[in-house]
C-alpha cells in the first residue's frame, strides 16, 4: 500500500509540474519600449537605448548594466527581469518599472528592380 501512495504522489507532482508554463528561453533579443526606445541583448553583450555597444551582468533570465555617459541617467543601475516569451520588466535606477516587448521585426525597405518593398511574406 505505501509504495502505491508513493507511485501516486510522484504521478500528481510530474502531471502538476508538467501543466506549469515553461519561461522564455532567454532574455537575448530586441526589446521595444511603447516610446520608441529599443535595446538589443546577446549574452552579456548590449546595444543600450542611446545606441552603445557595452558588456552587463547576463543570466538567461536576467540582465543589468551601468547606463553609460553620455546617455541620460548615466551611472545608474538598468536591471531586468524576463516575463514571459515576450516582455521584460526594465527598471531604470529608482525610477517606476516599465514593460518592455520583443520588437516586430523589421521590413527591407530597399526597392528590387522596380518591384514593391519585400514584405518577407513571399
Amino acid at each position: 500500500m505505501r509504495h502505491n501512495g508513493y507511485a501516486a504522489t510522484i504521478g500528481l507532482l510530474a502531471v502538476l509540474f508538467g501543466a506549469c508554463p515553461a519561461l522564455a528561453d532567454a532574455i537575448d533579443g530586441h526589446w521595444c519600449a511603447a516610446d520608441g526606445r529599443r535595446l538589443r541583448i546577446d549574452g552579456p553583450a548590449i546595444v543600450t537605448p542611446g545606441g552603445r555597444h557595452l558588456q552587463g551582468n547576463y543570466d538567461r533570465h536576467h540582465f543589468s548594466y551601468v547606463v553609460p555617459l553620455p546617455e541620460a541617467g548615466a551611472g545608474q543601475t538598468v536591471a531586468m527581469v524576463l516575463l514571459g516569451e515576450t516582455a521584460v520588466r526594465v527598471q531604470f535606477g529608482e525610477a517606476p518599472a516599465e514593460v518592455w516587448n520583443r520588437c516586430a521585426p523589421r521590413l527591407s525597405l530597399r526597392r528590387e528592380h522596380g518591384k514593391e518593398p519585400r514584405t518577407g511574406n513571399g
